[in-house]
């Protein structure tokens, strides 16, 4: 088996595999959901604890196996989704599985090790050097030495995962290559890239001629990027359609005084990185207290099903499915059900632009602020490449659409269109841009 470099795009929700073969053509790892081909990698790990010659063991399957095994597991495992978002967070070094501290890079690193493993059975080759798509900002990072300290934490469960070689790429950047690959004229043109955790945007000047004189350092003019994208969308939906049927804003009475619900547990209800961590002993316990002492007991009865069931990803399909059809449709129903927990409400798509007007507003700002910085008016923009599952909602369309005319918007595959890009980085074997 021949050894190559491939371009990783290890995403928040979804990661993809690509190299560029012999017959120079880029190459997509498949992979098998359901018995169906897919070319993204869910982003997650599913931990169980079984019991191997008499001593405890910690089982782990990551992507459409983790899914499997999770579904089967009945709430007895553990389900871990958008670990990508912790990478800034300095004061999570180890999480408790089971009894068991594990690190946070060996948790990613179990996921990184699988991707590797079925992607070399697929493609046939065998993998240990990668250009790794990053944020421009990752998720939580305040400065630049926060962004710093996400990809040497990433770099290190690469590493673990037996990767030798790992060399990192802004995801825009990548993207703007597998755009490039598209043209027969020069462009300037501005990169959106919508994942799971975050926006990022990239301009820079692309094309045959850019690629026939060699790239510099100036063919990119900026980049920008905020903590602002598919989760925090979700996160408005969790918040308005969900946690007030699992007693966000209701009380209790304690001591003759009637107090509120404590709000964290829904905040963290609200992020898919931190759901998982509702499950924490010392957590249930204290929810059991709040049932006790609740005015609507029932409803945190039913956060605690949801929590010792683990739900989370049943929860994420249902918001993802709701936001996919608002896509396309002016209204659309969220259904969430168990036969324990029955959810069901209309959503228009007016009122959820509403919900996430702010967030909305944030990345307006992020590309104003870049084409100040770089000195460019909207009209010099010759093309915007948009990828990313956030960049089909319908308001963050209408940001570019607005600024830049509709003639000038273009799209790639959501899943691949980074991914592509990279391995053609890791073709060039050398840092660029």
């Amino acid at each position: 088996m021949k050894t190559a470099a491939v371009g990783i795009d290890f995403g928040t929700t979804n990661s993809s595999v690509a190299f560029l073969n012999g017959s120079r053509h880029v190459e997509l790892a498949c992979f098998s959901m359901n018995g169906q081909p897919i070319e993204s990698y869910r982003s997650l790990l599913y931990l169980e604890q079984a019991r191997e010659r008499g001593i405890n063991a910690l089982k782990s399957w990551s992507g459409p196996a983790g899914i499997e095994h999770y579904l089967l597991g009945e709430g007895r495992g553990r389900l871990m989704q958008s670990l990508k978002s912790f990478l800034t967070n300095r004061g999570l070094q180890t999480t408790e599985v089971f009894g068991r501290r594990q690190r946070l890079e060996w948790l990613v690193a179990r996921i990184l090790k699988d991707l590797r493993e079925k992607a070399e059975t697929q493609l046939g080759i065998r993998i240990r050097r990668a250009v790794v798509g990053r944020p421009v900002q990752f998720v939580g990072a305040e400065n630049e030495d926060d962004n710093q300290h996400a990809e040497e934490r990433l770099r290190e469960a690469f590493q673990i995962a037996g990767y030798e070689s790992v060399e990192f790429d802004l995801e825009p950047v990548a993207a703007a290559r597998y755009y490039e690959s598209t043209l027969d004229r020069d462009q300037l043109i501005l990169i959106g890239d919508f994942g799971g955790g975050t926006s990022d945007f990239s301009l820079l000047r692309v094309g045959p001629g850019v690629l026939a004189r060699g790239r510099s350092d100036s063919d990119l003019l900026g980049n920008a990027g905020v903590g602002v994208a598919g989760d925090a969308f979700d996160a408005k939906i969790i918040r308005h359609l969900v946690a007030p049927a699992l007693g966000y804003g209701s009380e209790l009475r304690s001591m003759d005084k009637v107090l509120s619900v404590p709000s964290w547990v829904y905040t963290r209800l609200e992020r898919w990185h931190q759901l998982s961590f509702l499950k924490a002993k010392d957590i249930l316990e204290m929810l059991r207290g709040v049932e006790a002492e609740a005015l609507e007991p029932e409803k945190i009865k039913a956060l605690i099903h949801l929590v010792r069931r683990d739900l989370g990803f049943h929860l994420h399909c249902a918001v993802q499915e709701v936001k996919s059809e608002l896509s396309c449709k002016d209204e659309a129903t969220f259904e969430f059900s168990d036969g324990y927990i029955e959810l069901r409400a209309l959503l228009t798509r007016s009122v959820f632009e509403s919900w996430i007007a702010d967030d909305l507003s944030r990345i307006q700002m992020c590309v104003d602020s870049l084409l100040a910085y770089a000195g460019v008016p909207q009209q010099a923009v010759d093309a915007v490449f948009l990828t990313g599952g956030s960049s089909f909602v319908p308001a963050v369309r209408q940001i570019f659409d607005d600024r830049f005319g509709v003639d000038k918007i273009k799209t790639g595959n959501a899943f691949s269109s980074v991914a592509y890009g990279l391995a053609l980085r890791a073709a060039e074997g050398r840092s660029v841009l």
